[in-house]
């Protein structure tokens, strides 16, 4: 009887301890466990998915957006000034587009100005194209010659600044008015003397209409005394405020994407492919490399790390862009860009071979 009972006293407290490790049963009507948040976010690129837009597609393609608890929408654009429009006016969370372009929106529309969050092109594009047989062997060249482009190109609008830093009358132009589309092969053609482009578009736009690219003259606005810089990622002020965490987390993935894409173009350029199948890979290649040439990894990019502005050199771009666009007031670098939401530089660095 003692045995019996000392048995059933093991029993009850073997199961008394098993009771106590298994968690809870879920009780009828009780809610469920909260599934991690995701954040949305829909992203506007400046212009159509082409090479240079590698680091953002690199990003979703392999997770690193994800990874960071978002779910991202990456649609193609018509032009720095409308993703600039489209961000502001709600369309989109986030996007990239011409810091330029987005400073002169803010000066005109303070009541829905956007800010800076990483810079992407750490050189502007503006340039001036023309062909060796033209006989245009300098800026100066160009008094008295016929210039393409949209009226409301960057290039042309800056090209009052570009004339006064490179020494020629800007008044001297004739300017000829037409569609972004029609620029390269207005200039193949012989019916302008110049266009101003950004410098992959124009450069390869020349070549796509049978130009030689030994006959390819070209006058980057940089290299005339503008320092500006390019394209950056940018947002609306409040909603950088309210989801700070988010941005972080899409600055990090991006930093991924942009280091991957400087470690491997090739590989880069068959994400797009898969995304975008009618683009012609080799070009695109081409065009991948030479903007981490001339724009994604300078001096500074070394120095500094992905994504950030020297503040002095900012200071200055501020002002030429103010003085080229007429703007009735200067905007302080402050309101143009912050750092805040970049990861810490050592992770911003560039890929090492």
């Amino acid at each position: 009887m003692k045995l019996r009972s000392l048995i059933l006293l093991m029993v009850v407290f073997a199961v008394g301890i098993t009771a106590c490790a298994a968690p809870p049963a879920a009780q009828p009507g009780a809610p469920a466990a909260a599934k991690p948040k995701v954040t949305h976010i829909r992203f506007a690129l400046d212009w159509a998915i082409e090479g240079p837009s590698a680091p953002f597609l690199v990003a979703l393609d392999k997770g690193y957006f994800a990874e960071e608890g978002l779910s991202v929408v990456i649609d193609r654009g018509t032009g720095s000034a409308g993703t600039v429009t489209r961000i502001a006016g709600g369309a989109y969370e986030m996007g990239y587009a011409d810091i330029n372009a987005m400073m002169e929106f803010n000066v005109k529309t303070p009541d829905k100005a956007l800010k800076a969050i990483a810079m992407v092109y750490n050189t502007a594009p503006m340039t001036l194209f023309t062909l060796k047989d033209k006989g245009i062997t300098s800026p100066k060249g160009l008094e008295g010659k016929k210039v393409g482009a949209p009226a409301g190109d960057a290039g042309r609008r800056l090209f009052p600044l570009f004339a006064k830093q490179a020494g020629f009358d800007d008044k001297k132009v004739e300017w000829v008015t037409m569609e972004a589309a029609l620029r390269e092969v207005s200039l193949a053609k012989g019916e302008v003397d110049a266009i101003t482009a950004f410098y992959g578009s124009g450069w390869f736009g020349l070549t796509r209409n049978k130009v030689d690219p030994s006959n390819i003259v070209s006058f980057m606005y940089k290299d005339f005394g503008l320092p500006l810089y390019g394209n950056a990622v940018m947002a609306a002020p409040a909603y950088l405020e309210a989801n700070q965490e988010a941005v972080k987390g899409f600055l990090r993935a991006l930093t991924r994407g942009w280091q991957d894409s400087l470690a491997d173009p090739k590989a880069a350029i068959e994400i797009i492919k898969r995304r975008e199948p009618l683009v012609d890979a080799d070009i695109e290649l081409q065009r991948l490399q030479m903007a981490i040439e001339l724009h994604f990894l300078n001096d500074e990019v070394k120095k500094n790390g992905f994504g950030a502005v020297d503040a002095a050199r900012l200071s200055r771009s501020i002002d030429l862009v103010a003085q080229g666009f007429e703007l009735p007031t200067k905007p302080t670098p402050e309101q143009v860009f912050t750092d805040k939401y970049l990861p810490a530089k050592e992770r911003r660095l560039p890929p090492t071979k």
